[in-house]
Order: C-alpha cells, then sequence, then structure tokens
C-alpha cells in the first residue's frame, strides 16, 4: 500500500478509479489486517497504481486494469454489507471471477458478490456457502433438477455441499430422509483382507460422510436421527431392489461404480426425491478392465431433461492451494503421456483407455 496525501494523475491513456469506503466499513476489513487484501490486489493489478489517504482509494494506470480494480472494491462492498468478512481467498475468487467474465472465459451472468455469499446452511456458528462460480451453478443445478451429477476433481467441494443441501432440505421439510452411499472399492484394497465383522470392514468407507454430517448438524443428535432411519449411510449394495422416496440420495465417489450399479442406482428413484451423484472420473479404483459407471452414464444420460451435469475444475478446489496445481499437473501429465489417472496404477496397466477429457 501507499499512503500519500494524493495520487499520481493520469499520464495520456491512462485511467483513474476513485473507490469510497462508507463510514459503517473500517478500513481495515477493506484493506485486510496489515494491508494483507491490499496486497493481493496490487499483486493481481500489477500496471494499476494503488493508493490509499483516509477512506479514499484511488487506481491510476491502465484503463483496463483500472477499471478492474474498481469492480474489485465494487463487489467487495458489497459483501462487506451482508456482514460477511472478505478473506484473502476470498478477494483472490473475485478477481479470477471478474477477469474470467472480462477474457470471455464465462458468461458472467453471477457476480462474485453473488456467489460469496449465497448462505446454504448455518450450523454451530459458522456458515457453509459457494466458493467458486462452479460451485454456485452446482448448487443452483441442485435446486432445480432432480438429479444432478458432481464430476470433478479432489477437493471441489461437491460432496460437501450436496450434504449441505441434503441437511438444508431435511430441515426445511423438503424431503423426511437423508440416504448417503458409497461403492465399497478403494485403491489397491479389498474388503475381505481388512480385519473385523462386516460392518467394521465397510465403515471406514463410509467415514467421510459421518465426517461431513458432524460439521453440519449437532453430533448429538445424529445417533438419534440414524437410529430412526432419517438418516441413512450405506453402501451402494444395500440399495439393490429398494424405491427410495421422499428422500435426499447422494451417491459419493460415484468414479467406483461399475455401469450395472449405476443404473441399478438411478432407478431407485422414488416420489419427491432428489438424487446427487458426485466423483472424479480421474481416480477410479475398480479393478482392471471393470469401465466406470460415471463415465458411460454422461453419454446415455446427457440432454435427458431433468438431469444435469455440474463439471467442476483445479480453479474449483477449495483446499490448500497445492491441491489445484497438482490437479493441474497430473493432468498435463496424462496429456504429454496419454495416459490415464497418471498412469499410477500400482505397476498395473493404464486402464479404461484414452481419457475422456472434460468429462
Amino acid at each position: 500500500m501507499t499512503q500519500t496525501p494524493s495520487a499520481r494523475t493520469p499520464a495520456q491513456g491512462q485511467a483513474r478509479a476513485q473507490i469510497t469506503v462508507p463510514a459503517q466499513h473500517p478500513m481495515v476489513t477493506v484493506l485486510g489486517s496489515g494491508d494483507s487484501l491490499l496486497r493481493v490486489i496490487e499483486k493481481a493489478f500489477p500496471a494499476a497504481d494503488i493508493h490509499v489517504r483516509g477512506n479514499e482509494i484511488s487506481a491510476v494506470g491502465d484503463t483496463h486494469e483500472v477499471a478492474l480494480v474498481q469492480r474489485v472494491f465494487d463487489e467487495m462492498m458489497l459483501v462487506l454489507r451482508t456482514g460477511q468478512p472478505m478473506t484473502e481467498d476470498a478477494v483472490e475468487r473475485s478477481i479470477a471471477m471478474l477477469k474470467a467474465s472480462e477474457n470471455g472465459e464465462s458468461d458472467g451472468q453471477e457476480t462474485p458478490a453473488e456467489v460469496l455469499t449465497q448462505n446454504i446452511l448455518s450450523s454451530r456458528g459458522r456458515t457453509i456457502r459457494p466458493k467458486t462460480l462452479n460451485q454456485k451453478r452446482y448448487v443452483d443445478a441442485i435446486d432445480k433438477h432432480t438429479i444432478v451429477f458432481g464430476i470433478g476433481p479432489a477437493g471441489t467441494g461437491k460432496t460437501y455441499l450436496a450434504m449441505a443441501k441434503a441437511v438444508q432440505a431435511l430441515q426445511s421439510k423438503q424431503v423426511n430422509r437423508i440416504i448417503l452411499t458409497r461403492p465399497a472399492v478403494e485403491a489397491g484394497e479389498r474388503l475381505g483382507f481388512l480385519p473385523g465383522t462386516l460392518y467394521e470392514k465397510i465403515d471406514p468407507y463410509l467415514r467421510p460422510l459421518y465426517d461431513a454430517l458432524h460439521d453440519m448438524l449437532d453430533p448429538d443428535s445424529i445417533p438419534r436421527l440414524m437410529a430412526a432411519g432419517t438418516i441413512e449411510v450405506a453402501p451402494l449394495a444395500y440399495m439393490r431392489g429398494r424405491t427410495l422416496n421422499d428422500a435426499f440420495i447422494i451417491l459419493d465417489e460415484a468414479q467406483n461404480t461399475s455401469p450395472e450399479q449405476m443404473k441399478m442406482f438411478l432407478t431407485r428413484l422414488g416420489f419427491d426425491s432428489k438424487i446427487v451423484i458426485t466423483g472424479d472420473v480421474t481416480q477410479v479404483d475398480l479393478p482392471g478392465g471393470t469401465k466406470s459407471g460415471l463415465r458411460q452414464v454422461q453419454d446415455i444420460l446427457d440432454g435427458v431433461e431433468d438431469v444435469h451435469f455440474s463439471r467442476l475444475t483445479s480453479h474449483d478446489v477449495v483446499r490448500h492451494k497445492l491441491v489445484g496445481r497438482i490437479v493441474d499437473a497430473y493432468e498435463q501429465y496424462d496429456s504429454r503421456n496419454g495416459t490415464e489417472n497418471g498412469g499410477h496404477n500400482g505397476g498395473r496397466t493404464p486402464r479404461h483407455g484414452a481419457k475422456a477429457k472434460g468429462k
């Protein structure tokens, strides 16, 4: 940040923007502790000279960049007006959304403020919200469609957001129960080799679903809800032969379903129910030669009314920033080598043929 009595006059061909921060917003909420938020903006727009004096922020420089700087601060004010604090991550994502819209990489229908202030669920002092444009569209699709597929790499919030929508639907009495299921297949392991009873063998595969539930509900209420059948967590095999009415059903890790299992699951849909299917087609752990039902279903159901495919990318990763870079690095490796899943299959021949890019 540059604290100056006045910003320089724009040179020919340059522009100047003046932003006045309303008195109700302390400058620290706009600039960040130690000017951390301002540094994010300055780094993103190196051709703009940004100055702060009191509650006035000015930007001078390239016309295009100055206009974007003004929009970033405008969006920040809209978010702050809702009482939600801005973070470095939120500022970075706002800038990325605005730049994508400017470059024609997105249709720009939703503003960063609309994305960042959409509340899904408030629980135990924290609010669950989408953090990227694709996440918002995924959440909106769940509201609009009966069957939604959330397809994307690890850390993009596919399962977590679906769980939040399920709990929201249960609390608002849109459904009478939540059913969470996963295929009991993981990399290199077989249930028969695990110690313990059948329940103890299966439980580790379902544990991530329990963990998400504990984030969204009072932990003391979960055993009671499960005992009453209001929440059911079960392996995919337990769905066979059932019709699921008045339920919000989530199939997680769907890349590890066979085509037969996927068809079986989809045909469990009953009246007044909603299905969300999540998976990452780059991390298939099925035995060699077995096709992924999640890959195949994209061709089968493409264009079917009331079925929606939401696709998330490394840009939607909300874990450590390095996770997004890892996802990109693996995709680049696969593209260069014509392999799938990075060819890392425990020394086995790469499976499933050529990578279905973008699916």
